[in-house]
């Protein structure tokens, strides 16, 4: 025996109204934060449009080390190589006290200590690079490697939205063989 509940009071008549069709809704962006946007069809960062469907042979680049740091490691490098052969030069090294051996290691460490400090405070930049109507132009640069990840991943779901002929959802979510 199947029995059926039916409501106590028939609910309220909603009217019709017809689909509007003309102006279907945009998709969902892939990543959207202040200042970068990527949708299906547009990449759009520091003001700058680029269509997903033009952008040919991505890749991915470190940036340079920060300036600042390239040359106090130089400088740094190049005042203790003269210090080591001015001592060389005017004095014999087996006549130095060990206070002296144990300042000119330590000193010796200067720049490595100057390029780590100097690396952790100003990284490298993670760049995309890709082809832009025939241009190699850099697409986006961050020097936090999370969002960097983020971004290129959403750029290359679009790119695959794209080849497929813009599928409304990615093909992981579709259930392409079905049993019978």
């Amino acid at each position: 025996m199947q029995t059926t509940r039916y409501p106590a009071r028939s609910p309220a008549a909603q009217p019709v109204t017809q689909a509007d069709v003309t102006s279907p809704k945009p998709p969902a962006p892939l990543y959207q934060q202040p200042g970068i946007l990527v949708t299906r069809d547009w990449f759009i960062v520091g003001g700058r449009r680029f269509p997903v469907g033009e952008l040919r042979h991505l890749h991915t680049a470190r940036g340079p080390a920060h300036q600042l740091t390239v040359r106090s490691v130089t400088v740094t490098a190049i005042v203790l190589a003269a210090i080591g052969i001015t001592l060389g030069m005017t004095t014999e090294l087996n006549h130095l006290s060990a206070q002296a051996y144990l300042a000119l290691t330590a000193v010796a460490f200067v720049p490595f200590l100057v390029a780590t400090i100097g690396h952790r405070l100003r990284p490298r930049a993670y760049e995309l690079w890709g082809e832009f109507r025939g241009m190699t132009v850099l697409l986006f640069s961050s020097d936090e490697e999370r969002q960097y990840g983020q971004v290129t991943r959403a750029l290359l779901r679009a790119q695959e939205a794209y080849r497929l002929g813009g599928l409304a959802e990615p093909l992981v979510t579709m259930n392409i063989w079905r049993m019978r």
